[in-house]
């Protein structure tokens, strides 16, 4: 079989640009290794310089114009007119996002994994009954995750990466919470986040601070402070990717054009967006909108090879920011504790705006 794009992997990232190629006509091709679209460790928050504006109304679970910030020293209460982040079902948002897709001429196959990739095409094996395809393609694009088939193909090192542990359990509480609790996190943060009728919980580090079964351990023990009992809840951890080297790749050769900021390269024709790319914020994990924008911005570049690539450069810059951000505190507790308070005071005087600590750009 042979398809104009291939994308693989049907989170947002792979289904916004799906959507945008079919409403020009490309008619794309998204395989996804699960069975079911829209399951992932997330804690669920959306932006409103982000994607709340973008959301239907439907898909919000609670919006919160208050954000609660807890350090050593301070509670913040962060206030402003319209909501700062909503919380989202991510199995509800990416069949939402499947639905666009398909309805705008997308075909997606669920329950196919990769399992080669060469230089004209690749091959994927159906999980239930073994059986395998080849698919050649014009154009192909990873939208696989953190642990990317295609990244790993165009031989990409993965060694920035994030951890992400979230526990869901049942509960309806009014206030968001972000909390800044070095001894627990590192540089990084715990959250409660409610949703509908449950409550997020979890944290967030870069992984070269602390492990993922370090991470967890102190998480139990840090909600366990906040009121909440999780030794018996069941967890869910994921890689959080923010090695970034390139999102469009050169598919004879593989070595890209990492750090590309310029108009891009009419023969590149392997893209890599989302975590895939390692366009997740390395300061606080943020992926749905940089997926999604790299999504769709990959899908005009193919359309177009004269599409200008200056959306991709705001968000790369505001990645390469948080990325020295999340370095930098995470080489000694005493600058990341310094700049916690610090960012945190000028949040609550309103020298920082809440939505500078975004991936929106």
């Amino acid at each position: 079989m042979h398809v104009h794009t291939l994308i693989v992997g049907a989170g947002p990232g792979g289904l916004a640009c799906a959507r945008i190629l079919a409403e020009h006509g490309r008619r794309p091709l998204v395989i996804e290794r699960k069975e079911d679209i829209g399951a992932k460790v997330c804690a669920g928050g959306i932006t409103w310089g982000g994607l709340i504006k973008r959301a239907p109304q439907e898909l919000v679970e609670k919006s919160f114009p208050v954000q609660h910030i807890i350090t050593r020293l301070q509670k913040a209460c962060i206030e402003e007119p319209a909501p700062i982040i909503a919380t989202v079902n991510r199995i509800k948002l990416g069949q939402y996002m499947a639905r666009q897709a398909g309805e705008a001429g997308a075909r997606i196959m669920t329950g196919w994994q990769v399992k080669e990739i060469h230089e004209q095409g690749l091959v994927i094996e159906q999980k239930g009954s073994r059986s395998r395809q080849e698919i050649t393609f014009d154009y192909l694009v990873g939208g696989d995750g953190s642990n990317s088939r295609v990244r790993k193909y165009l031989g990409l090192a993965s060694n920035k990466m994030g951890i992400g542990i979230n526990y869901q359990i049942n509960g309806d509480l009014p206030e968001m919470e972000w909390h800044l609790a070095p001894q627990f996190f590192g540089n990084g943060y715990g959250w409660i986040f409610p949703h509908g009728d449950t409550v997020s919980i979890g944290a967030y580090v870069i992984k070269t601070v602390m492990s993922a079964q370090q991470l967890q351990k102190n998480l139990i023990v840090w909600a366990g402070t906040q009121g909440f009992s999780l030794e018996k809840e069941q967890a869910r951890a994921e890689y959080i990717n923010y090695d970034y080297q390139g999102w469009r790749f050169n598919k004879s050769d593989k070595r890209g054009n990492p750090g590309q900021t310029g108009k891009a390269d009419s023969q590149g024709r392997i893209f890599l967006i989302g975590d895939a790319a390692g366009l997740a914020s390395g300061l606080t994990g943020e992926g749905i909108y940089p997926a999604i924008i790299s999504g769709e911005e990959t899908a005009r570049a193919i359309i177009d090879d004269n599409h200008s690539t200056a959306v991709m450069e705001k968000l790369i810059r505001r990645h390469r920011l948080h990325s020295r951000l999340a370095d930098w505190t995470g080489s000694s507790p005493a600058l990341n504790l310094v700049a916690g308070e610090l960012v945190t005071l000028g949040l609550r005087c309103g020298i920082i705006k809440f939505n500078k600590l975004e991936m929106a750009v």
